[in-house]
């Protein structure tokens, strides 16, 4: 660079540099009020948290309470008599006379939940991935119902469901409570929109080497599903785990309720009289631990594999 532009740019800096001392550059409108801003927005944010977290506090300090104690103080957040009575009645380990089956409950739940989350990842994945990358007749076609089963309402196929399973005889079973639930359109779909952000170069470098269609899905693309694996498992077990309706057409006797089943019968009156609100709540706190457990120990992965089909090659 010349002589002569090196001093025009020297004075350039130097007139900015004087403007600069002359009227220094004030602070942004947000940074004066940054922390005001922040603390309003936190007590909000908390107090936010706090109110969605009442209920929880609640339900978990009423199965610790008397029946009296309950029913006088509902929203007291300290039992007066703490007692553990409700959880002793619950796990079979009181004299009652009212006993309330929630180990059958709970280990019909666990049955049914476990089985069908690795049905549903194993044939979801599956049928994602043909309907992402092999190319066959009807393809679109076939998308297409996978599609309209998903906006079809489940209450609509209650009557439906019982006819065929007590056409089968498999009403009132186990296989009846499992078999319709191992197939999802859901996870499907989140399959096949993970599937289709895969490069394909991975799969034609898997073929040249001389794999086959199912060991280039099982030992090459599955394992970089994993995002979509975790989330497909985490919406399988709660949605199997939470399931109603299903079990409701599905089963009679009482030998296969599951923890939906058993309270909604717990709640209405069908296992003794009175309100048992320490005895109802204290249930259905500990129905919902092994969803919440599970979705906060891999709700990082959830997050990513909900976002992981957002990107085509």
């Amino acid at each position: 660079m010349s002589a002569g532009g090196t001093a025009v740019r020297d004075r350039v800096e130097r007139a900015r540099l004087r403007r600069a001392a002359r009227d220094p550059a004030r602070p942004p409108v947000l940074g004066r009020f940054s922390f005001p801003l922040r603390v309003v927005g936190y007590s909000l944010v908390v107090g936010l948290a706090l109110l969605y977290l009442l209920p929880f506090l609640l339900q978990l300090v009423t199965g610790f309470k008397t029946d009296p104690d309950a029913a006088a103080n509902p929203l007291s957040l300290l039992p007066t008599t703490p007692t553990t009575a409700a959880y002793e009645r619950l796990f079979g380990l009181s004299e009652s006379a009212d006993a309330v089956p929630f180990l059958r409950w709970l280990s019909n739940s666990a049955l049914v939940a476990v089985i069908v989350t690795a049905g549903r990842v194993l044939f979801d994945s599956m049928a994602g991935y043909a309907l992402a990358r092999l190319r066959f007749r009807g393809r679109s076609v076939l998308f297409g119902f996978v599609l309209a089963v998903m906006a079809v309402p489940g209450v609509a196929l209650l009557i439906p469901k019982f006819l065929v399973l007590n056409t089968f005889g498999i009403f009132d079973t186990y296989t009846g409570m499992i078999l319709p639930l191992l197939v999802d359109a859901a996870g499907i779909f989140i399959m096949k929109q993970f599937f289709e952000s895969v490069p394909r170069e991975v799969e034609e470098a898997a073929r040249v080497d001389g794999a086959g269609v199912f060991r280039i899905f099982w030992s090459v693309v599955l394992p970089m599903a994993r995002p979509a694996l975790i989330t497909l498992t985490i919406l399988s077990f709660q949605g199997s785990w939470n399931e109603f309706t299903h079990f409701l057409v599905a089963t009679q006797s009482g030998q296969y309720e599951t923890l939906t089943t058993g309270l909604a019968r717990f709640v209405s009156g069908g296992l003794g009289g009175g309100t048992q609100y320490p005895l109802k709540l204290a249930a259905a706190l500990l129905s919902t631990l092994p969803v919440a457990a599970l979705f906060f120990c891999f709700q990082r992965y959830f997050v990513n594999g909900a976002n992981s089909g957002a990107v085509k090659e």
